[in-house]
């Protein structure tokens, strides 16, 4: 392909060449086609696009829909479980399973349930080996990066200024999709927090390379990384009430002033608010008006 497609671009000729897996695509473009082509990446559709193709207004009913069935349009127009079922176990037998000959398929399937199951949650490589009982820490980091060069799956690493410890400690993991999600877990939508957190992580992800999160006294959800500085932060909570204000609140301070930022966000599912802390200003504002 590579070879051809170099010849054709000599004789002025332009391609789009698409895939599922960011890793085939970096190989079979990284020589003889190394600074002619440009890479995009094309994700589910984003609320805006949802509402096109629905022909719906902004608002808390159109949200619901979205937060529950995700972006995949084959999904969205024909609601059948199968597509979604189907798209997992492509992704896993031929993307791969197939592609890098893995056959210990069941360890493979497993892992992955669990990790788009809990999105949100902090894995360490060390746990997935056990757990999923593989021969060694090098299985579950290979595992978990073909996720990644798949597009299943994301991992956002705790923030720290030493690239070594940023390897080491904890990740994150996040999916694709909400629908995609709930459809192949088990218990992915009983928790609608962490469903608001996926779905923010992936508008963040689509904006930004740079995503961390913060983690000290407290935690704070998402620091962005731009450049040399980390320019935002921000915490995700489904409802903020008087029980978990002082958490949220005292997480999302402390990256403030670590990061000496003057303004952080709170994205709610439906609630609307401000506040100034000491010289901290705080906004809430829904997910669905954020998007």
């Amino acid at each position: 392909m590579e070879l051809f497609v170099r010849a054709m671009l000599d004789k002025g000729k332009y391609f789009v060449i698409t895939g599922s897996n960011a890793s085939l695509l970096s190989r079979e473009l990284g020589t003889r086609l190394t600074g002619r082509h440009l890479t995009f990446e094309l994700f589910p559709f984003s609320f805006n696009e949802f509402l096109k193709l629905t022909d719906k207004e902004p608002n808390i009913e159109s949200f619901q829909e979205y937060f529950i069935n995700g972006g995949f349009p084959q999904y969205l127009k024909s609601r059948r479980l199968e597509s979604l079922q189907d798209l997992f176990n492509d992704i896993i037998t031929r993307d791969i399973s197939i592609r890098h000959k893995i056959r210990n398929l069941k360890s493979l399937k497993e892992m992955a349930v669990s990790l788009i199951t809990n999105v949100g949650k902090e894995f360490s490589y060390n746990s997935l080996k056990k757990t999923f009982g593989l021969g060694s820490v090098n299985s579950a980091i290979s595992f978990v990066s073909f996720f990644e060069d798949s597009y299943m799956l994301f991992t956002v690493p705790k923030f720290d200024y030493a690239i070594r410890k940023q390897i080491i400690n904890p990740k994150k993991v996040y999916s694709i999709d909400n629908g995609f999600s709930i459809v192949n877990s088990a218990s992915f939508s009983e928790d609608k927090g962490r469903m608001l957190e996926n779905m923010a992580f992936l508008n963040l992800r689509k904006k930004y390379k740079e995503i961390f999160y913060f983690q000290e006294k407290g935690e704070c959800d998402f620091v962005i990384k731009e450049g040399t500085k980390i320019t935002q932060a921000m915490q995700v909570c489904y409802d903020l009430t008087e029980q978990n204000k002082e958490r949220e609140f005292n997480g999302l301070i402390e990256a403030l002033n670590k990061f000496k930022l003057k303004e952080g966000l709170i994205l709610t599912y439906n609630q609307d608010d401000h506040f100034e802390i000491k010289d901290k200003i705080i906004k809430v504002i829904p997910v669905w008006k954020w998007l």
